[in-house]
């Protein structure tokens, strides 16, 4: 029996051919392609800058930097999330500031943000977690009162959109001060590895620009193509963050197939919503009417007396392969030293996402006969023989 796969990347011989380009051209670093390919990220996005990077990690790394966070400064956000948003809080040295999730989702609670907030916050880092688009015009208004800036981490956000003003926008015009992205294999749009950061702010763009290249003065780009002698310098602290051109080019790849790849992809979220409304033991993901997801994933939240472990076992068993829900940062043991950091409120809705959620398969890739092979299996695996022992 055949598995199906949680993901695949959609790549063919269009990537091929645009790498192949890259590596006769001789350039095969940071170059033009990268050029290009910020370009035409901030014309899809709307955003006036985008600036490229080796993965979104580094992105919020320079995003927090930009912002001014430093040693001894507070960052709010969630623990549910990957293990990199906070440590690149941590990088700066600064202290991340856990709040729960909504009851009905797996975002940031707006409703707990001001509660978290002291004289030594510096940024609030809001995470559009499983490409699912956060409320920001409530994360948005409440930073601005306290004149705090917002950091979209929108790792999983590539092509989501909000209802902004009466509008369909794209996460990352940015409607935060800056959004950054990941182009890892997981992610709707890949190149392998690497990330963008997208601002309205030219001097934080200045700042990205000169960072992610060691500090030096001058590019490799404007050097090899003077006509004069240009020796560089160094005036501050930079970091090799740099995307390669061979990247940039599966990237620009990427952006022409994305519509394409979330229309599927949505269709197949709309599928599995369909078939599975009436599953009583399941909890389907909540989309807003404000919002579009682009459906990096698929998360079922199970009922309680369901163990997790099994039914992802069962799955697997029918020839499903699943992955549980999201992490907890505050679980882990790299976060388990005392200030490294701080929980403001119960994590409550934290813990029971990870504890009780499973994501399912979801490719653009995917047949009509396995989106039913899917639906067909968590049925089955759901069902009363697999609970455990239940209350009463």
């Amino acid at each position: 029996m055949s598995q199906i796969p949680v993901a695949k990347p959609v790549l063919d011989e269009h990537e091929v051919e645009a790498v192949r380009r890259v590596i006769l051209s001789g350039w095969v670093t940071q170059g033009p392609e990268v050029a290009a390919f910020e370009e035409e990220f901030a014309d899809f996005v709307g955003a006036r800058h985008a600036c490229a990077v080796s993965n979104c990690t580094t992105a919020l790394h320079l995003a927090l930097k930009a912002v001014g966070v430093d040693a001894g400064d507070e960052v709010i956000t969630v623990s549910h999330t990957f293990i990199a948003t906070a440590n690149a809080i941590r990088y700066c040295g600064a202290v991340p500031v856990f709040v729960d999730i909504e009851k009905d989702g797996y975002n940031i609670d707006p409703d707990l943000i001001e509660a978290a907030i002291t004289p030594r916050t510096k940024a609030i880092v809001c995470v559009h977690q499983l490409g699912m688009p956060c409320d920001l015009h409530r994360i948005v208004a409440i930073a601005a009162r306290h004149s705090i800036p917002v950091i979209e981490d929108a790792a999983c956000a590539t092509g989501s959109e909000i209802l902004w003003k009466g509008r369909w926008e794209k996460i990352g015009k940015p409607h935060g001060d800056i959004a950054c992205f990941s182009f890892h294999p997981r992610k709707v749009v890949t190149t392998g590895d690497g990330g963008m950061l997208t601002t309205a702010n030219p001097e934080y763009d200045r700042k990205f620009r000169l960072w992610r290249q060691h500090g030096m003065s001058v590019t490799d780009a404007v050097r090899h193509g003077s006509k004069q002698v240009i020796f560089e310098s160094y005036p501050e602290l930079g970091y090799n963050y740099r995307m390669t051109d061979m990247q940039a080019a599966v990237g620009r790849e990427q952006l022409k197939r994305l519509p394409a790849i979330i229309a599927r992809r949505r269709e197949i979220a709309s599928h599995y919503t369909e078939k599975l409304s009436s599953a009583a033991d399941v909890e389907l993901p909540n989309e807003p009417t404000w919002a579009r997801s682009n459906w990096q994933s698929f998360c079922l939240k199970l009922a309680s007396y369901l163990d997790q472990r099994d039914v992802m076992q069962e799955l697997l068993d029918r020839g499903v392969s699943t992955r549980r829900g999201i992490m907890n940062i505050h679980l882990e043991g790299a976060y388990s030293e005392p200030g490294s950091h701080r929980v403001v409120t119960s994590l409550q809705q934290s813990v029971a996402a990870q504890q009780h959620s499973i994501i399912l398969p979801l490719f653009a890739q995917m047949e009509g006969s396995d989106v039913t092979c899917v639906v067909e299996a968590v049925q089955a695996s759901v069902s009363p023989h697999l609970a455990i022992e239940r209350v009463g």
